[in-house]
């Protein structure tokens, strides 16, 4: 159980909600720069829609989607650039958060 508690602390979190255009265009950079870039695949992102998991977002501090966690780390929140994902990346591989 423990194991298991470990892989989800370590997974980043997204909310996002379904019909927001700029959670679309994070997600699309994020599968970009996972494809242009192969190590970004081990970057795990769980998807938590703010509407369909109340409970989940209630507990992390964020106004704006997508709003991207690592555990309890705000990473970023708002609008995204592809280049500021791939810097949040590059700073989660290096353990630099």
């Amino acid at each position: 159980m423990l194991l298991k508690q470990l892989e989800e602390i370590s997974k980043m979190k997204m909310f996002i909600l379904e019909n927001c255009p700029h959670c679309k265009r994070a997600r699309a950079w994020i599968e970009e720069l996972k494809q242009e870039n192969p190590i970004y695949q081990s970057i795990e992102i769980e998807l938590i829609d703010e509407q369909e998991n109340i409970e989940i977002a209630n507990r992390y501090d964020y106004y704006y989607v997508p709003a991207l966690f690592d555990g309890n780390i705000k990473l970023h929140e708002g609008v995204a650039s592809k280049e500021g994902i791939r810097k949040i990346f590059d700073k989660y591989l290096k353990n630099d958060i």
